[in-house]
């Protein structure tokens, strides 16, 4: 709970800059990433949102390099199934599991690891996002897009008490625990049952409140979103332009180098 990813957003210094630019960018690494035949592109783009991220965002390389790690970790589980059972070519190397002879071949492997690289390719962007814009300022963007004001509001409040049921979650397990509540597995279940039959509580009282609040401030509707206007900077525009320049050439030239 210490370490939110808004948390880092607030404080990065590329939170002063064009969100418009910076949705930009994103969008472009997500469809080039996905697009492209060949991991060289993807590779690129993983780089280039990292080195952004952690240079420019003034984000810890070590709590950036802990959240890639975890998309990461599923993409690598599930390209064990592509590496064995898609692709065809040559015998890459072979496993001997419970007496059943597992085979990877060149296709396989290219697959798995085009799989891989698309996948850290965009979550790269998409952290790249999330650590650079507050998500108050995300939703003043996709409002300009044309999205409907009821579905903007009810993202707002259900991204705001997520935290605050997690923050009273927390609480419940912490005094549970203090209690001996998690000694058995017996406890133990009685513990959850009665966190979630709290926390259920809860969250009806504070929609009560919430209603009452707003209720009294004369909520007609809608929510006011603010939105800052930052003027796009040359040296922005000369760096997102080298960046597109430089994916589009490798997307361009490396569509049919393979890894065997």
């Amino acid at each position: 709970m210490n370490n939110l990813l808004d948390d880092y957003a607030l404080a990065s210094p590329l939170r002063h800059h064009n969100n418009w630019l910076k949705l930009i960018i994103v969008a472009f690494g997500l469809l080039v990433g996905v697009s492209s035949s060949s991991p060289v592109t993807p590779l690129f783009i993983t780089l280039s949102m990292g080195f952004a991220t952690v240079f420019f965002g003034k984000i810890p390389l070590t709590f950036y390099l802990k959240l890639v790690l975890l998309p990461l970790g599923f993409a690598a589980v599930g390209s064990v199934v592509i590496l064995f059972f898609f692709g065809t070519g040559c015998e890459v190397f072979s496993l001997e599991i419970l007496g059943y002879r597992l085979v990877a071949n060149a296709g396989g492997v290219e697959m798995a690891i085009l799989i891989v690289s698309r996948t850290v390719s965009g979550m790269s962007c998409v952290f790249f996002l999330a650590l650079s814009t507050p998500m108050i300022e995300l939703f003043a963007v996709v409002k300009r897009l044309g999205i409907p004001d009821s579905v903007i509001e009810l993202a707002m409040l259900m991204y705001r008490y997520i935290f605050l049921f997690l923050d009273v979650a927390m609480s419940i397990k912490y005094a549970q625990t203090t209690r001996l509540g998690y000694t058995s597995f017996r406890r133990s279940v009685y513990s959850i049952v009665m966190l979630a039959s709290t926390l259920f509580i809860r969250s009806w009282e504070q929609g009560e409140k919430l209603y009452i609040a707003m209720d009294s401030r004369c909520y007609d509707g809608k929510f006011t979103v603010f939105e800052s206007r930052r003027p796009i900077r040359t040296p922005e525009a000369v760096l997102a332009s080298v960046y597109v320049i430089l994916a589009i050439v490798l997307l361009r030239f490396t569509g049919n180098i393979g890894i065997i």
